[in-house]
């Protein structure tokens, strides 16, 4: 016997579906003028000149004026930004869901919700923050035979705040939850009740300093990040024993630092010359496991043309995965403690499941042909694999962006959220479902380029064990008048790691891909209403054949009329389908409600 395993608990594959930007864990992101901005990143986790996603895309600029024009007051004509914003609301929502096939049965539940959007964007501060209570009303088995009363927490927050000249203070918090079926198929933000018995919660916090400075001709950048993360499974319980990996993560602590001095072409020599250094390191709860990134490096800078340069850098890297074993019967099988998960053997010593030193390089280009247009593609080695890495920006006008990645990073579930959410932006509006009110997952950028971020490849998978990840995503948002539409697809591929002789060796290698996509649409309709329309699609290929690919596809409508001041009415439709081998289920549901915005 053994416990829910976590190739059955692809536990946030619908979160997939709204899409990801995971940061290239680039070894550097080059500029070459004096008003560009230069960062550096280690193993995981970026660090850069401005607080992670601020300036960097328009968040907020030197002046604090908003429009990054360099003169400190408001152009000619422009609209007056909003520089803070808080939403307090409140809701009373009654809901019906229609179970579809494999049989057809009728849920009747209620819904009460308190929650708070609020944002706001200074010359030294800046930040937002989206966070929900939702209560979940049963009216017992004869009308809510799927339902149970339920209390949930959800929002996303970032910011960040100047404590002096250079130095910034960031930090950023996530709480998300989803519904994990047995067959391993899961969903979250959709129109379907999640039971407390098929429940999974996600936790992350983040903190760290950021300073950026000259000394003379060189840039000086540095930053520090702390992580927690936390996930909890309460639905964990013996299953039959053809599982074969062991339990979902349950914390991970993780510590990130870099920092990089760098002298821009022409300042001193025609090439562009930097030096750096970085170190990585997260502990997952489960098995004691292990992970260290410690690199060096230096680059070079060519200038080719206007825009255009070539760059290439080679360093020295150490990295380690590592873990101990579960504490085993006399039999010699893994014992599960009365939380339901595996546990670990302190006593035991730690293996290496991956270990690789000595010489990393890579080269490629850089590209800014203007302010609204930027592209990086490098090619080099690392974690003894050939590498490829890059991102692609481009705003074609104010009011859309358009913004490609190709990433590449050695970490657990921990570190890559954690980086994820660092790399948000600090003025943002949340994306949540009609129907359950949960965080979607996406933030739609409130700065100049407006950008849609998503932290949906990072969740795509909360494995205990630790992984090299690839993929690529693509994200597109823009804005008309009153009307934004926005879409994301993306691919992620995680080869795991586990050290022989522990529990963990039979994930050693075993490779889970995730494909998705998302689309969403908001407008006015009318005077007084206004209508929003998502859609998503997403497919888990599981590394075991023993379990089930899953594919995830969901569909919402939303309409909201002001009937008197401050207050609206609701409704909203939405579709979702889990289609495996172990499972074929449809849910339709329906809500009608109120909300009052102080």
């Amino acid at each position: 016997m053994r416990i829910l395993p976590m190739t059955r608990l692809p536990v946030l594959a619908s979160l997939i579906a709204a899409g990801a930007l995971l940061p290239a864990p680039a070894f550097a992101q080059y500029g070459w003028s004096d008003d560009e901005v230069t960062t550096s990143s280690g193993s995981t986790a970026q660090a850069s000149s401005y607080p992670s996603g601020d300036q960097a895309d328009g968040g907020y600029d030197d002046n604090g004026d908003g429009y990054g024009n360099g003169g400190g007051s408001r152009p000619a004509g422009a609209p007056v930004r909003q520089r803070l914003r808080i939403d307090p609301y409140i809701e009373a929502n009654q809901i019906v869901t229609q179970r579809i096939q494999p049989d057809s049965e009728t849920s009747v539940y209620g819904g009460v919700a308190a929650g708070v959007d609020a944002s706001v964007q200074g010359r030294r501060a800046g930040g937002s923050v989206s966070l929900r209570y939702d209560r979940v009303i049963s009216y017992g088995d004869d009308l809510s035979p799927n339902v149970s009363p339920s209390d949930s927490l959800s929002g996303v927050a970032r910011g960040y705040v100047a404590a002096a000249p250079g130095l910034t203070l960031e930090a950023g918090g996530l709480a998300a939850r989803t519904r994990v079926d047995s067959n391993g198929g899961s969903t979250i933000a959709s129109g379907q009740p999640i039971d407390s018995d098929n429940e999974a919660r996600v936790y992350s916090l983040y903190a760290g300093p950021n300073l950026s400075t000259n000394v003379g001709a060189a840039q000086v950048s540095a930053n520090y990040r702390f992580g927690y993360n936390r996930v909890e499974e309460p639905s964990a319980t013996l299953v039959d024993n053809t599982a074969t990996f062991s339990d979902v993560a349950e914390e991970s602590v993780v510590h990130s630092a870099n920092a990089r001095i760098a002298v821009d072409p022409g300042r001193v020599l025609p090439v562009g010359v930097a030096v750096g250094a970085g170190a990585f390191q997260e502990e997952v709860s489960n098995s004691d496991q292990r992970v260290r990134d410690f690199y060096g490096r230096g680059d070079l800078t060519f200038p080719v043309g206007p825009g255009l340069a070539v760059v290439g850098g080679v360093g020295y890297e150490y990295v380690q995965v590592a873990n101990r074993d579960v504490v085993r019967d006399g039999s010699g099988n893994p014992v599960v403690g009365s939380d339901g998960r595996y546990q670990t053997d302190d006593s035991s010593p730690r293996k290496i499941a991956f270990e690789t030193e000595g010489l990393i390089w890579d080269v490629g280009v850089v590209w800014k042909p203007s302010r609204r247009t930027q592209l990086e593609a490098h090619y080099g080695r690392r974690y003894d694999s050939d590498t490829y890495y890059g991102t692609f920006s481009w705003r074609p006008s104010s009011r859309s962006a358009f913004n490609a990645s190709v990433y590449s990073g050695i970490s657990g579930f921990g570190g890559v959220l954690t980086n994820s959410l660092a790399n948000l932006p600090s003025g943002f509006i949340a994306s949540r479902n009609a129907l359950t009110g949960d965080f979607s997952g996406c933030v739609s950028g409130t700065g100049a380029a407006g950008s849609a971020d998503c932290l949906g490849g990072a969740l795509s998978s909360v494995r205990s064990a630790v992984f090299k990840n690839r993929g690529v995503n693509l994200g597109y948002s823009a804005t008309n008048g009153r009307v934004t539409t926005g879409f994301g697809i993306g691919y992620d591929r995680r080869s795991y790691y586990g050290a022989p002789g522990t529990l963990l060796a039979a994930a050693n290698g075993q490779v889970d891909e995730s494909f998705y996509g998302n689309v969403s649409l908001g407008a006015p309709l009318g005077p007084r209403g206004s209508v929003a329309v998502n859609g998503y699609a997403s497919y888990l290929k599981q590394a075991d054949e023993a379990l089930s690919d899953a594919l995830l596809l969901g569909a919402s409508a939303a309409y909201s009329r002001s009937i008197l001041g401050n207050l609206s009415a609701r409704a909203a439709l939405s579709l979702d389908t889990i289609d495996s081998e172990l499972i074929d289920e449809t849910n339709a549901s329906a809500l009608l409600g109120l909300r009052y915005d102080f």
